[in-house]
């Protein structure tokens, strides 16, 4: 086919569209991945499942001595809630994991920050954290239970040791990945060296610190169960360590279960304050 071909055909389609005949309307497809929420699912799925495991515990598919029916488990908060000890040691636990927690996030982004920030910091800090971040939290736990007690300074600092470098780690990945054109744009309007940082440095890094908070807070409720498995009288890791003992699945299940709405609180948390630190991205 020859260009003058193509090119009359062309001018032919330009003129039927300018002229309207034959147009139809275009969907958008500027929609970049947009997130669809769809509420139903995921209650859905999850009552399947429970529902799959009860018929299979009150059939005798599954055994109800390696895994007792739902029903069980439900009967075993019940218990929790009408005795009372539910709030001892669900108090306990949120103490320990919000006190570890918040410092130990406090820390890392102010330590990433740094790092992320000032050339002497990095030189002097990336390497620790590199050498520190792989080794497992729980060893060190015995040794902190000698700096600290055996009390809640050494629960506490597991937490904290434990989140700190998860946030460390994101913080410096959010510094870096930052667009420099606009720092430089800052710079060329004349802002301070402080105001870059707050208003164009910190809202670039809060996706990757956000991030980061999730993962810390899941390497913080695995630490606190096991340092509450230490040494402790009452908190969720040290319910689930009792029923263990005594061969008791269904109080087993439901400290996992309270476990696993502990997770989901703290991922709603993170997720509302995605939406309103990260509005500007919609």
């Amino acid at each position: 086919m020859s260009h003058d071909v193509i090119t009359k055909r062309a001018d032919a389609v330009v003129g039927q569209v300018q002229a309207g005949e034959g147009a139809r309307p275009v969907p958008f497809r500027g929609g970049g991945f947009t997130y669809r929420p769809l509420g139903p699912v995921a209650p859905v799925v999850f009552l399947l499942v429970v529902g799959l495991w009860e018929v299979g515990s009150r059939t005798g598919v599954i055994s109800p001595i390696a895994l007792p029916a739902p029903s069980e488990a439900v009967r075993a908060l019940v218990d929790l809630i009408v005795t009372g000890t539910l709030w001892q040691h669900l108090g306990a636990s949120l103490y320990r994991l919000s006190a570890g927690w918040a410092a130990g996030s406090l820390l890392g982004i102010a330590v990433g920050l740094a790092i992320g920030l000032f050339s002497l910091a990095r030189a002097g800090l990336m390497p620790l954290v590199s050498a520190l971040f792989p080794i497992p939290k729980i060893a060190l736990l015995p040794l902190f239970i000698v700096w600290f007690g055996i009390g809640e300074g050494s629960k506490v600092a597991t937490i904290l040791f434990g989140a700190f470098f998860p946030t460390v780690i994101a913080t410096v990945g959010g510094v870096d990945n930052v667009d420099r054109n606009l720092i430089r744009m800052g710079q060329s309007f004349g802002l301070s060296w402080l105001s870059i940082v707050r208003k164009i440095i910190v809202p670039g890094a809060m996706p990757s610190i956000l991030s980061g908070f999730r993962i810390s807070a899941s390497i913080a409720i695995v630490l606190l169960v096991a340092a509450e498995m230490i040494g402790a009288q009452y908190g969720i890791g040290a319910y689930i360590l009792t029923a263990g003992a005594l061969f008791a699945t269904d109080q087993l299940i439901a400290g996992v279960t309270l476990l696993s709405v502990l997770g989901l609180a703290i991922g709603w948390l993170i997720g509302r304050a995605e939406r309103i630190l990260l509005s500007w991205r919609s």
